[in-house]
């Protein structure tokens, strides 16, 4: 069960913004003022973890973080301006962030949802009850079952494995003694090194109270120095699934997103612009700067400004981004994005709604 539609997307439940952009006929004038339902934040650069996955290595992991009243007074602004959800992940390890509980405050206060993905090793017992009374929701990346695999997948302690475990546990319990409404999630991209592992994980993370398991493929970033999972494919792990879904009871739930992996073997998307770049979701780095797409930090062509230097309002009716909607308009070939990017499922739904068939009418 995909309850949360994380195989696919959410985008339907904001008919009021789609028909917005619908109506700006990619008019410049009309596309600046469509502001993005979701940011992605990285409160800060460092991580904790050396993934062999990870898809932000070239950044280089810089400890650099967020001015913490300069985020919350565009948080605040940003809320005023349309945005309904903000994501702490990004280059580096959030909850490493000191600020980061006194920002999600200031999220709840001012309206917008909040969430957190996180490997978990930094959660203490100061943070976590901040963190699960705030966001809507946590996502762990636990990226193997047991903790030798663990500390070759992650590069780090094998200790660090039970650690996740334990404190996904200590945030269940908080959840359940103060009635807060956070969903506990875990996440393990499938890798040949950990697949024989997922079933256990899937064990451990029931019984610690989580409320689902998402099992994910890996796709090649395309500034990643590491190529070691370059061209992975999935059809000889696909009976996984089954074998998973028996660890499955009314609380805790299996999403293995087979839907995505059968995607890795398109040849082309069946869209042939991307609209939700830059109009429905932004990404703000750890010094500050706003890009439209996750997949391209370091891409002039996609970075609009600095929350350090300027308003979110300015930055997103600005130059940067004109020029950047612009690029991805006329100039960007689709074929050399990432698959299965982040905005994989809103660009399929959104060409459909521009290039209707004949018969739509028929409903």
């Amino acid at each position: 069960m995909d309850k949360y539609n994380i195989d696919s997307h959410k985008l339907i439940y904001h008919p009021d913004r789609v028909a917005q952009w619908l109506e700006t006929n990619n008019k410049w004038s009309s596309v600046k003022k469509v502001y993005p339902l979701y940011v992605e934040i990285t409160p800060i650069g460092a991580c904790n973890h050396r993934c062999t996955f990870c898809s932000v290595d070239y950044l280089g992991y810089n400890s650099i973080s967020q001015d913490e009243k300069i985020l919350e007074e565009r948080i605040r602004e940003m809320s005023k301006l349309g945005v309904k959800s903000i994501m702490f992940a990004g280059e580096g390890e959030p909850a490493l962030y000191k600020p980061l509980p006194e920002i999600l405050d200031v999220c709840t206060e001012v309206g917008i949802d909040t969430s957190l993905t996180t490997n978990m090793i930094p959660f203490n017992d100061k943070n976590s009850e901040s963190f699960v009374r705030n966001c809507t929701w946590i996502k762990a990346s636990i990226n193997a079952g047991t903790e030798s695999d663990y500390g070759k997948v992650h590069k780090t302690a094998e200790k660090d494995f039970t650690k996740a475990i334990n404190n996904f546990e200590k945030c269940a319990i908080i959840r359940q003694d103060k009635d807060y409404r956070c969903t506990l999630g875990g996440q393990m991209l499938l890798l040949p090194e950990n697949k024989d592992g997922a079933v256990n994980l899937a064990e451990k993370l029931r019984d610690a109270g989580a409320d689902y398991l998402v099992i994910k493929p890996y796709t090649q970033s395309l500034y990643g120095t590491s190529r070691v999972y370059e061209g992975l494919e999935y059809e000889a792990m696909m009976d996984l699934e089954e074998q998973l879904k028996q660890y499955e009871t009314e609380k805790f739930k299996i999403v293995f997103r087979a839907h995505t992996m059968k995607k890795l073997h398109e040849e082309n998307q069946p869209y042939k612009k991307c609209y939700a770049t830059p109009n429905f979701w932004a990404y703000i780095m750890a010094d500050g700067s706003v890009y439209g797409c996750s997949a391209y930090l370091g891409n002039e062509n996609f970075e609009y400004g600095n929350i350090n230097k300027s308003s979110f309002r300015d930055i997103w009716e600005g130059k940067g981004r004109e020029q950047g909607f612009d690029y991805v308009q006329n100039e960007l070939d689709l074929t050399q994005c990432r698959k299965n990017c982040r905005m994989d499922e809103v660009n399929r739904y959104l060409w459909n709604l521009k290039n209707p068939n004949e018969h739509v009418n028929f409903i």
